[in-house]
């Protein structure tokens, strides 16, 4: 695989959609002087936006994907923006539906396994708000480990309901969470506002904190972290904090999110201010074309067919908070020291392959382990082959087990 592979910039991650912030700026931008002219015309596009904005403009924040928001009444405050009692109807509509997401898949040619345990929850986060959670346990109540779930952008915990099930044919415990969750934000059935995060760190620190949850219920029992793209770099920064990687036996990272780049270095120069002044602008001019995230058209449309998935324009806050995990975890990458096994496809468009071989090579962890699948897409539990991935993970943790019983 060579490192210059075309890599497509700033996507909303398990969403699939592409959003090429400023990508014209990238053909214009050649001399100081035109550089100049970009910052002023940014400036006073601001400047004529937030007026607008306060006149009542036409430009508004959307709580869900076309699909979902359809059938929810709309009702807002000057300005477009979605008042609190109606971002409160989104998420108890969002909440009802993902009680009704399927938690045991039906049975397929090959499956191991027999009945199982499972619920919903809601966990109260360190900022007094609802985290919508699952599980999944074996019925014989006998536990090897508990495998904790951290969800990439956009999608919810509900997606990982074949994962669950091969998890606990080798008896295996599986605990997950929408994250985030405060009034302002929300993924699958927690609360806020449907694919806006105000702070990738707030997921870091429910993580946390859902983490010593279930090992003050499970005492005794191993825990693993698993992440997936976004939820993978979450994990990754989690695991940073002695406190977290002492409560683990090792992370699963699939397709993290480590090195993601804007369409322009001028987008990282102004992300941040547009971010303070507008965070849940949309970039509503955006190229929507989706980018392939499985290889299996039936994945495809179970993704981008579900209520849950938010499939909208990336928010301008969400966009800084990955360009700000993702620098960090890169300068920082070289001081990991958590066991780990870290999964990713050649093909990946989404998130950057090379960048998992990066952190493979610096990383300071004594046990760490990669597989690249060649030619495999981001989605990795979600491809045809998605039962040898689950085996190949499954094989890493039984294999750290035996290693802690000696």
């Amino acid at each position: 695989m060579e490192r210059g592979a075309q890599m497509e910039e700033l996507t909303s991650g398990a969403s699939g959609r592409i959003i090429p912030v400023f990508r014209n700026i990238r053909r214009s931008v050649s001399s100081p002087a035109s550089l100049l002219r970009v910052l002023l015309f940014l400036h006073s596009f601001v400047l004529w936006f937030l007026l607008f904005l306060r006149r009542g403009g036409p430009f508004t924040s959307k709580t869900a994907s076309a699909a979902a928001s359809a059938a929810s009444p709309r009702r807002r405050t000057c300005g477009g923006r979605w008042s609190r009692a109606a971002e409160e109807e989104d998420v108890r509509r969002r909440r009802e539906l993902a009680e009704e997401v399927v938690m045991v898949p039906p049975v397929e040619e090959g499956d191991e396994g027999g009945a199982c345990r499972w619920e919903t929850f809601v966990f109260m986060g360190p900022r007094r708000s609802a985290l919508f959670c699952r599980s999944w346990l074996p019925a014989s109540g006998d536990l090897r480990a508990i495998v904790v779930i951290i969800h990439g952008l956009n999608e919810h915990s509900g997606r990982y309901s074949h994962f669950a099930k091969q998890l606990m044919a080798c008896n295996f415990g599986v605990y997950a969470m929408d994250w985030i969750a405060n009034y302002f934000a929300g993924h699958g059935g927690s609360d806020g506002l449907h694919g806006y995060v105000p702070s990738l760190d707030y997921v870091v620190e429910d993580t946390g904190k859902f983490l010593e949850k279930i090992k003050s219920e499970y005492p005794g029992v191993p825990c693993f972290l698993f992440g997936h793209s976004t939820g993978g770099a979450v994990v990754l920064k989690a695991a940073s904090y002695p406190y977290i990687e002492a409560m683990v036996e090792g992370i699963i990272l699939t397709s993290p999110a480590l090195r993601v780049k804007p369409a322009h270095p001028i987008v990282g120069v102004v992300a941040p201010i547009v971010s303070l002044v507008l965070p849940k602008l949309q970039f509503k001019g955006a190229n929507k074309r989706g980018i392939p995230v499985s290889r299996d058209p039936a994945a495809l449309l179970a993704k981008y067919s579900d209520p849950l998935v938010y499939t909208g324009p990336i928010r301008v806050r969400t966009g800084h908070e990955i360009l700000r995990i993702s620098s960090y975890l890169m300068q920082n990458m070289k001081h990991v020291t958590v066991p780990f096994l870290v999964l990713h496809g050649t093909a990946d468009r989404v998130t950057d392959p090379m960048a998992t071989q990066d952190l493979y090579n610096v990383a300071a962890s004594r046990q760490k382990d990669i597989k690249l699948y060649e030619g495999f897409l981001h989605d990795l539990l979600f491809e045809p082959e998605r039962n040898e991935v689950g085996a190949d993970i499954i094989g890493w943790m039984l294999r750290r087990l035996e290693q802690q019983s000696l």
